[in-house]
């Protein structure tokens, strides 16, 4: 296990089943956003859900974010599939009918230009919360189909986030990490190609953390977590621990 700094993370008890999230939603460049964290936190972290959209386990870890460091952070979540996230029973695909909608789902609601084009506009205007003006420092973390998001946003062309994360992460790419431009951290469970998380972390040229959670299944940070697992709410909280500190180290 990495070490932690006790002065980074605090997580509070979580919550296995009934969630009730602590932040409330706003309209952010036109998208329903989850907002959670101090109004006077001057750092901000982009959170992309996975393709299930806005599940509980998911605002629990972004509530854990907000509040769980000794840097306060600001968190948003935006709904980039406008009210149309995927069905969380059409994973893992076991039907022709399943593979043929997140095939579907894949190609349109999820198509990572599209969500690319939008994040500029979030953070411009996320960044008019700030007590300055602008938050002094933006980190992404996303979570499978997010964690694909998050690799492409801190790519040669950053200019936004100082930090970028991803837990189980989709359709990895080791040429993906060749262009990321500030440290990344990668969070794998069992399910993902272990050959490629190698190599995508072997591709990073930048400060990284790069741990598989052997025991846990591709989801386990966010909507497809079963919290009332007691092995999985413990790697649960270690993850979130771990992307705490390594923001808190690099953003």
């Amino acid at each position: 296990m990495s070490g932690i700094s006790k002065a980074c993370c605090s997580i509070p008890p979580v919550v296995t089943k009934g969630y009730q999230a602590k932040g409330t939603y706003q309209t952010i460049n036109g998208m329903k956003t989850y907002v959670t964290g101090p109004e006077s936190a001057t750092k901000a972290i982009l959170v992309v859900y996975d393709i299930f959209g806005f599940f509980e386990q998911t605002l629990q870890g972004a509530d854990i974010l907000s509040t769980s460091n000794e840097n306060k952070y600001r968190v948003f979540m935006p709904d980039f599939f406008d009210g149309k996230p995927a069905d969380i029973s059409w994973y893992p695909p076991t039907t022709d009918e399943h593979k043929q909608k997140l095939g579907d789902f894949f190609s349109n609601e999820a198509a990572p230009p599209k969500t690319l084009s939008r994040i500029p506009d979030v953070v411009a205007e996320a960044n008019k919360q700030a007590p300055g003006g602008a938050f002094t420092s933006w980190s992404i973390l996303g979570f499978c189909w997010g964690g694909k998001i998050a690799a492409l946003s801190v790519g040669a062309d950053n200019k936004l986030f100082k930090a970028g994360a991803q837990a189980h992460p989709a359709m990895v790419d080791p040429n993906d990490a060749k262009a990321v431009s500030v440290p990344f951290a990668v969070l794998a469970s069992k399910d993902e190609p272990t050959d490629d998380v190698k190599a995508f972390g072997d591709n990073l040229k930048v400060p990284k953390l790069v741990e598989t959670f052997p025991t846990q299944i591709h989801g386990f940070m966010a909507a497809r977590s079963n919290l009332e697992d007691p092995e999985v709410r413990k790697e649960y909280e270690r993850g979130y621990r771990l992307v705490l500190e390594f923001f808190h180290q690099h953003a």
